[in-house]
């Protein structure tokens, strides 16, 4: 079989049940989720390779869950190249954001409160994480900006991609914590968790 097909040569590709440009918004919306899931492989090899040089077990937890992350998002991808999203044939369901919600309660309810803004970083698995929050912060806007278009767009995908940039923040804090290395607290901030709700 032939990677290449030429098809695309001039600018267009396909999605499900359209022809369209390849900067259309839902194109940038699909390949955007497609960025973030190279960034997450990224972190998930760092982790296997630590796990291989150290011999013992602080990264199976977070590459369990990396591992079914990339899956889901690929399905978002699915779900997002439909040009007329059928319900019967959507993959992303409300249980899978369920479930990222169950992880950072769990992350979270072994981790130190957070009082400060903290700044990407503190060990290298942190940081590659972090990366991979803000590209997730982009597919949202994608996505929103699909939306904004007109154009249909599964809402659960929306859902799930949200409450995903908050499980990398969690899970970049629990990467320092594993590894003994404080969150990096950004320095001209006051102490404001806990005085009014984290943005959405």
């Amino acid at each position: 079989m032939r990677i290449y097909t030429r098809t695309g040569d001039k600018g267009s590709t396909s999605v499900i049940g359209a022809r369209v440009s390849k900067d259309d918004a839902r194109v940038e919306a699909y390949g955007t989720t497609d960025e973030l899931n190279a960034f997450v492989g990224q972190a998930a090899a760092w982790m296997a390779a630590d796990k291989e040089r150290r011999g013992d077990a602080v990264w199976d937890r977070l590459l369990e869950e990396l591992g079914v992350i990339q899956h889901e998002l690929f399905d978002c991808g699915s779900d997002l190249s439909y040009a007329e999203p059928e319900a019967s044939k959507m993959k992303v369901s409300a249980a899978m954001t369920e479930r990222l919600e169950a992880w950072i309660d769990a992350h979270e309810a072994a981790l130190a409160p957070i009082e400060r803004f903290i700044l990407p970083g503190g060990s290298e698995p942190a940081a590659l994480l972090h990366v991979c929050r803000t590209v997730c912060r982009r597919a949202e806007r994608r996505i929103v900006t699909l939306a904004g278009s007109g154009q249909p767009v599964p809402e659960e995908v929306l859902r799930y991609v949200n409450r995903l940039s908050d499980y990398f923040f969690t899970a970049a804090r629990a990467a320092n914590a594993a590894l003994g290395v404080s969150d990096v607290e950004y320095e001209r901030g006051a102490s404001v968790f806990g005085r009014r709700p984290r943005p959405e």
